[in-house]
């Protein structure tokens, strides 16, 4: 395998967001690139996420990330493995979209999608990342003995603490709330007065 693509501005070292180099889904294909990678020497990163609506916390959680490599190659969320994990509602942005905007974040190097059905830790698998970087949330679904099996996969495991004051989901409930209460103070009153003119209408009738 040459090194052309990978250190020219149009390959995945390059200085633009070169989505359609970054972004490899065939997994055979990964595999090719990570092991050339490590053939030359590099220390591969690896970390993983849904990453709806991308925002400071991602893009600091990238950059601390990035620091214990050289790689840094970011797995993200299928819609339907969104769905299934976090209800219906979710994703809010497209699949198509956020692999594109995770690939605009400069500390990321190679972006990958994690599909619904997959073998459990298939991407550690294929990537074997001598760091596996993941957040205190994955670790706590995790018995001691599932992480030492993960552990087995990759070099080193580190916990990443979160890098923004709320997380995406919280965003999400805290505009659910919002809209809420602006729904309140602008429907209520008026459906308040709509029911009093239709009782006062009925009760002048029957009088």
């Amino acid at each position: 395998m040459t090194t052309k693509g990978f250190f020219t501005n149009g390959g995945i070292f390059g200085h633009g967001s070169n989505f359609n180099e970054r972004f490899i889904s065939d997994y055979k294909h990964l595999k090719k690139i990570v092991d050339h990678c490590k053939g030359i020497g590099l220390r591969i990163v690896l970390t993983q996420g849904t990453y709806d609506m991308v925002h400071i916390g991602h893009a600091r959680y990238f950059e601390e990330a990035k620091k214990h490599g050289d790689l840094l190659v970011v797995g993200v969320d299928s819609d339907k493995k969104v769905r299934a994990r976090k209800g219906p509602d979710r994703p809010l942005v497209p699949e198509k979209e956020r692999l594109e905007m995770v690939t605009h974040l400069r500390p990321v190097d190679i972006v990958t999608v994690k599909e619904e059905g997959m073998p459990q830790w298939e991407l550690i698998r294929v990537v074997q990342p001598d760091v596996l970087i993941v957040t205190q949330e994955t670790v706590a679904k995790y018995s001691k003995a599932k992480m030492n099996e993960m552990k087995k996969l990759c070099g080193e495991v580190k916990i990443l603490e979160p890098r923004a004051t709320t997380s995406t989901s919280a965003k999400i409930r805290l505009m659910q709330l919002k809209l809420a209460k602006r729904f309140e103070k602008a429907i209520v009153p008026k459906l308040a007065d709509m029911i009093s003119d239709a009782l006062g209408h009925t009760g002048g009738k029957r009088k």
